[in-house]
């Protein structure tokens, strides 16, 4: 789509504007043979901030269009997925880019509607497959993953004397809850440990910040504090750093990596070096405890009283920042 057909588009009704525009883009995109990683940073940066603005149905059709694409663009479709199984089923029924750990964070966001519309994914892992099953009160017994149907014997004339003990069907409950653990073990690397959990998800804050693309960064932050990409999108509207610093201090990431992180985000704010040593002491005055009760409050949009918790130490900390450089 050239240039020339996008200044079409914005010169109709603004009632229509961000619905035609939302479309095009995505129209555009899905020609593409071969997208390249520039042009897929692109049709994100155009798709999301439009994102609240279109209609259900122009999301149907987003969805419905991009959920065959072998190179979609990753954040948009994590935001649609997150919508209401009506918009997201086609993705989570077709899309090859939704991994098992984003199928699993995903049902347990949204529950069985979700569920129902994974569990017709082709060749999808068979432990997902138990959890939708449990979910549909549809229970099956666990067996290794690669293991060959076990043979039913005929029934003997007489029970051996030395039968062990006779195994009986799970209760739902514990078949549910062997599935829950199968799924923790997948989600955990081969060396688990929290350690390497932690190393992760910062490997990813720091490549989605240095990208330049603030909603890859919102997305990859929403999902490692697991809460709606709307609470990280407003907060990042602030002036002040401060909201990124308990959501770093909450995911226990090292003092030197939130300033790599907070300095890509907030650049400005870090002229010299009495602005480095303030960041680096404001950080380390930040208890755990205290950051996650206070994300606590703006993830729910709530202010409850917390007996005890003195006020936000860093809440005028870009102030002060500004005023070092």
């Amino acid at each position: 789509m050239s240039s020339s057909d996008f200044r079409q588009i914005t010169i109709k009704n603004e009632a229509q504007k961000a619905e035609r525009l939302f479309r095009a883009a995505v129209s555009a995109f899905c020609s593409l043979t071969r997208p390249s990683r520039r042009e897929i940073a692109q049709v994100d940066d155009l798709a999301l901030p439009l994102f609240d603005l279109v209609s259900v149905e122009s999301k149907r059709y987003v969805a419905a269009a991009l959920s065959e694409c072998p190179c979609p663009p990753v954040a948009l479709i994590k935001r649609l997925c997150d919508e209401s199984v009506d918009i997201a089923a086609p993705l989570l029924i077709r899309s090859p880019v939704l991994t098992d750990v984003d199928l699993i964070a995903l049902i347990g966001r949204h529950g069985h509607g979700h569920a129902r519309a994974i569990g017709r994914r082709p060749g999808l892992n068979p432990a997902i497959a138990r959890l939708v099953a449990a979910l549909e009160n549809k229970v099956v017994p666990l067996r290794p993953r690669d293991a060959a149907p076990v043979p039913q014997p005929a029934m003997p004339s007489q029970e051996p004397a030395d039968a062990g003990p006779v195994l009986e069907d799970p209760a739902p409950g514990t078949a549910v809850e062997d599935v829950r653990q199968r799924l923790r073990a997948m989600m955990r690397p081969a060396s688990a440990n929290f350690s390497a959990t932690a190393r992760t998800v910062y490997e990813r804050l720091r490549e989605t910040a240095l990208s330049g693309h603030a909603p890859f960064f919102q997305t990859a932050l929403a999902d490692a504090l697991d809460v709606e990409f709307a609470a990280i999108r407003d907060s990042a509207g602030q002036s002040s750093c401060a909201w990124l610093l308990d959501a770093l201090r909450m995911l226990d990431v090292g003092d030197e990596k939130a300033f790599l992180v907070t300095a890509a985000i907030y650049p400005s704010q870090f002229g010299d070096l009495q602005a480095i040593r303030l960041f680096l002491s404001r950080y380390a005055a930040i208890s755990r405890e205290e950051a996650t009760l206070r994300i606590a409050r703006w993830k729910t949009g709530s202010e409850p009283e917390a007996p005890g918790l003195p006020p936000h130490a860093d809440s005028d900390l870009s102030a002060e920042i500004r005023v070092a450089g």
